[in-house]
């Protein structure tokens, strides 16, 4: 549990999801101030969303999965941005996801039963996919930190974990 809580450091500090893919080419690469700042509450939000609004057991107990283990990551982060004295910087992707996930909350709050279920199990694998991919390309890539490398690097293995569970319960909802 401390290994995954401690690797899932890095989760709040790449909650990513595809507007850094589409935002950020190579010579557009984040800084470690600009990675910081893409943490947030992304995830945590849809959590509790589906906590209220899911039906199915599978998907309310994957929710409670992302609801836990996204707020001891922002809890981490906040410890090792302290520690490493980076002071987080705007940027246009923070920017963008916000408002994404601003508009992703309000589209799910419009559904319910089998509809958000599904539409939210459907979210989480693209949102995973997303962030592992913009894991692997842009921000382990342009980290200078080693320690925030590292944090990186172990948390994409979680976030491909948490993929493989969301394909797992969207597989069961079909």
């Amino acid at each position: 549990m401390f290994t995954r809580r401690s690797a899932a450091i890095a989760a709040a500090i790449l909650l990513s999801g595809p507007a850094l893919l589409q935002s950020a080419g190579a010579a557009d690469k984040p800084t470690d101030p600009q990675i910081a700042h893409i943490a947030g509450v992304i995830d945590i939000n849809a959590a509790k969303q589906a906590q209220k609004k899911a039906q199915n057991k599978d998907v309310k107990a994957f929710a409670e999965d992302m609801l836990r283990d996204h707020e001891a990551v922002n809890k981490q982060a906040l410890a090792l941005v302290k520690k490493l004295n980076v002071t987080p910087e705007d940027n246009d992707t923070s920017k963008s996801l916000s408002k994404q996930a601003s508009d992703k909350l309000a589209e799910l709050d419009k559904l319910s039963g089998a509809a958000f279920d599904k539409a939210y199990v459907a979210n989480e694998v693209a949102y995973h996919k997303a962030v592992n991919g913009a894991l692997e390309t842009q921000l382990i890539p342009s980290a200078n930190n080693a320690e925030l490398k590292s944090l990186l690097q172990t948390g994409l293995k979680i976030f491909q974990g948490h993929q493989q569970h969301a394909e797992h319960v969207a597989a069961e909802l079909k």
